[in-house]
């Protein structure tokens, strides 16, 4: 790739958000033009970060609106947080707590305390565009050529325009699917749901779930394949299900909905290819997400998509319009809010540093808040296998400390895979109490390639669960193979596990 132009000083904002009222974001004053071309004293760039007004929002909240702060990961996170404590009433019994009576938990409450916390939030946002000298332009954006954005009639023009539109959920269109609810209206029901149906297997069906059942819905959820979490290393898939399925959860498996009936009591049912369910309060579709790209103009200045609307995009997150860069869900390639502010930061470097720079997605962690949790970085068994052949697993499934006086089910499981030639740590995984935080300090490990040995040579925190990481040192099993010649590339391998 040539070296881009520099175009000024101030790299402007580059963001993963989403799914309010278009926001457009210049890194100096915007120039309202009516042009096609790009002369010099155009400002640097324009970010297109929101689109569209599709979705309901607390009408409370201030724009901008983020994603990952307002629909994602913050609020989903506080609602885990909230459902945690009825597992840890039960642990602490143990323990020698006692209750005078049941404790009782506020729907209401959590979700007012939940909306104020965001309303801060999205003032620390609007602030740090402020102070970063970004002018905001609020209103419903589209792109007309190249180089200029229409915001409710008014022209704004910039030598680059960035899409970072985010995605929204996706609900398919079957008989009754307007009485279902989606991720984003789940975090602001009215009243909390007595029995939900969970229609999908993916993280946020399985977060959801935790969620619900933590709160003392009854919960069923859905599959539409044997199993959950596809893509994920299949001894986390199999723990998972079997931990959450001790904690009350009920799982659906190859079953298909096809409709959602609803009775004249106002209860739904979910009807699939194996029968029906009946007397849901509410039925939830987590079936993915769609990039934002609809009326956006792209098509006509030449911007190019997949079937789906993510926005094909280079190694620099350049589009086929050589002016117009994307980058977070919107490209469809590792969508987590942490990877679309590290791509956003490449793209700075490559437009305003004279230092083009792709995008790292090696060794990119991942965690999956279900109940118990999921911490993973690098590649699975089953991709290892693909892409090495030869490949040593260590594994290690026990019940914690705590659960030794709770009396509860709790285990945990932790998984390291090796590339058998060189001893390297090629993925790690864990499903239990804490493992996204510990993960996160292992996967600069991972990141740094380092080998089996070095764990080893690594001195434990005792008593904790992370120590097993670096105890591991019989395998539980040595796969020795060639790499096989049909299915996944090996670039293909590593793409989707981020090595």
């Amino acid at each position: 790739m040539p070296t881009p132009p520099r175009c000024g000083s101030s790299p402007g904002l580059i963001m993963e958000l989403s799914c309010g009222a278009t926001t457009t974001l210049t890194s100096s004053l915007s120039v309202p033009a009516a042009v096609a071309s790009a002369p010099p004293v155009l400002p640097p760039i324009l970010a297109l970060l929101w689109p569209f007004v599709n979705f309901h929002f607390p009408p409370f909240l201030p724009k901008p609106r983020a994603a990952c702060v307002l629909r994602g990961c913050v609020p989903k996170k506080l609602l885990v947080y909230a459902s945690k404590f009825s597992h840890e009433f039960d642990e602490s019994n143990g323990f020698g707590w006692k209750y005078g009576t049941e404790p009782q938990h506020d729907w209401s409450t959590l979700i007012a305390n939940k909306n104020a916390e965001l309303q801060r939030l999205t003032g620390i946002y609007k602030n740090i565009l402020i102070n970063a000298g970004i002018t905001l332009i609020e209103g419903r954006g589209k792109i007309v050529d190249p180089h200029t954005v229409d915001v409710d009639g008014k022209l704004y023009s910039a030598r680059h325009i960035l899409i970072s539109v985010g995605g929204r959920p996706f609900i398919p269109d079957i008989p009754g699917s307007e009485y279902a609810i989606d991720s984003d209206a789940a975090l602001d029901l009215p009243s909390k749901p007595e029995k939900i149906a969970i229609v999908g297997g993916g993280y946020i069906a399985l977060e959801f779930a935790g969620i619900f059942s933590g709160l003392t819905s009854e919960v069923h959820v859905f599959i539409r394949q044997k199993k959950v979490l596809r893509g994920f290393d299949e001894d986390i898939r199999d723990f998972v299900a079997e931990q959450m399925s001790l904690r009350g959860i009920e799982f659906h498996t190859e079953e298909s909905p096809q409709a959602i009936l609803k009775s004249t009591d106002g209860s739904l049912s979910v009807k699939t290819n194996k029968g029906t369910v009946d007397g849901f309060s509410h039925v939830m579709f987590a079936t993915g997400r769609r990039p934002n790209t609809k009326n956006l103009g792209l098509e006509k200045v030449g911007v190019k998509m997949t079937k789906n609307g993510a926005i094909e995009v280079d190694e620099y997150s350049g589009t086929a319009v050589p002016s117009i860069w994307a980058v977070g869900d919107v490209t469809d390639r590792i969508n987590l809010t942490p990877v679309a502010l590290m791509e956003g930061g490449a793209l700075a470097k490559t437009l305003f540093q004279a230092e083009p720079t792709k995008p790292d997605y090696s060794a990119v962690p991942s965690a999956v808040f279900s109940q118990p949790p999921i911490g993973q970085v690098g590649l699975s068994e089953e991709q290892a296998i693909q892409e090495y052949g030869d490949i040593d697993v260590f594994t290690a499934n026990f019940r914690p400390l705590k659960a030794t006086l709770s009396g509860l089910p709790d285990r945990i499981f932790m998984k390291l895979v090796l590339c058998a030639k060189t001893n390297k740590v090629l993925g790690l995984h864990m499903c239990g109490e804490d493992a996204p935080e510990i993960v996160q300090g292992f996967a600069v490990a991972v990141k740094a390639g380092l080998t089996k040995a070095d764990f080893d040579a690594t001195v434990g925190v005792h008593p904790t669960a992370a120590e097993e990481f670096v105890t591991l040192r019989t395998p539980t099993r040595k796969i020795r193979k060639s790499p096989p010649s049909e299915g996944m590339t090996g670039p293909e391998v590593k793409a989707a596990a981020g090595v």
